[in-house]
């Protein structure tokens, strides 16, 4: 409960004070962003009823008649975390779970899990529906249903004093100490580029653990570390509210495939699709990107929603 008060403490310092925001690599101009933590979201993008996609759920039956019940793990800024209250879930993927229930005309009911739990509630039908920066995998798709929300990115951050100005490709970690997360899929494309960088005579990057943030960001300021790779929102967010880092670069989870972000149904229930046409429908309407942006998630927009698209391979 103390980090989590400290926490919570932090982001009431940080709720109301407008940050200088660069939003990514493509983005030459600096952008002013702000964080909303209260509890009252009041700058919540909403929407209208969409009546092409509430044609496509007639047959669903919801968990609770009238409200769609969405599981949210409350992990990070500023993808979902608790508000000042300590109670209410907030953040992007709320915002955009919020969204789809406006444009299926529900009321939304948020459930935070911890997130290794999502498949075991979701397939046992204690919610409709996942929204937590669930990446799309081959092995998913065999017992869920996908549609596709956001860019499946992860970054490369390095200090601002740092002359690494680039990283995109496996040479370009040639020689540099990585800090990155144990069996993840960042870990495995790195280890990807260091195999390829062998069979083509180049050093590799030696990669670094550590068991919490707090100490991946003191390795990587006091130069302990050259850089780090993993998720690219909660490092931007860190760059955005508290400096001395800075993005130079991103890759695709998935690489050299995709793994988008996606929401996850259970497997042939008929509601992918119509979240689908309710994505691409809030895509086209603007509300998409504007509750992105709230978050500082411009880079991260996909163009088109995908049902069940390719995702990351079994192996």
């Amino acid at each position: 409960m103390t980090a989590r008060r400290t926490f919570l403490a932090n982001i009431t310092a940080l709720a109301a004070v407008p940050i200088a925001w660069s939003a990514g690599l493509a983005q030459a101009a600096t952008a002013t962003q702000s964080y909303d933590f209260s509890p009252q979201q009041q700058g919540r993008v909403r929407a209208p009823k969409d009546s092409d996609a509430l044609r496509q759920i007639t047959g669903y039956r919801f968990v609770t008649p009238g409200v769609f019940t969405v599981a949210v793990a409350p992990f990070a800024a500023p993808i979902a975390t608790y508000a000042t209250d300590a109670r209410s879930i907030v953040g992007s993927d709320p915002d955009y779970a919020q969204l789809i229930a406006d444009a299926l005309g529900l009321r939304l009911q948020l459930v935070p899990v911890a997130w290794p739990d999502w498949p075991l509630g979701l397939a046992s039908g204690r919610y409709d529906a996942v929204i937590s920066n669930v990446g799309v995998t081959e092995k998913r798709k065999q017992k869920f249903d996908f549609t596709t929300y956001r860019l499946g990115l992860h970054g490369f951050y390095v200090r601002d004093d740092s002359p690494v100005k680039s990283i995109g490709e496996p040479r370009d970690i040639a020689g540099l100490r990585v800090i990155t997360g144990s069996g993840t899929i960042q870990e495995r494309i790195l280890l990807e580029w260091n195999r390829r960088n062998a069979a083509n005579g180049l050093k590799g990057g030696t990669l670094q653990y550590y068991d919490d943030r707090a100490s991946e960001r003191l390795a990587l300021l006091s130069g302990r570390a050259d850089a780090i790779f993993n998720p690219h929102a909660p490092l931007a967010y860190e760059a955005a509210t508290q400096g001395e880092i800075r993005l130079v670069g991103t890759v695709n989870a998935g690489w050299p495939f995709n793994a988008d972000v996606a929401i996850a149904t259970r497997k042939g229930s008929g509601l992918a699709q119509a979240l689908t046409l309710a994505t691409n429908n809030l895509i086209r309407g603007g509300q998409y990107r504007t509750a992105l942006a709230r978050w500082g998630l411009q880079s991260e927009a996909v163009a088109r929603s995908e049902t069940n698209p390719p995702g990351y391979p079994d192996t």
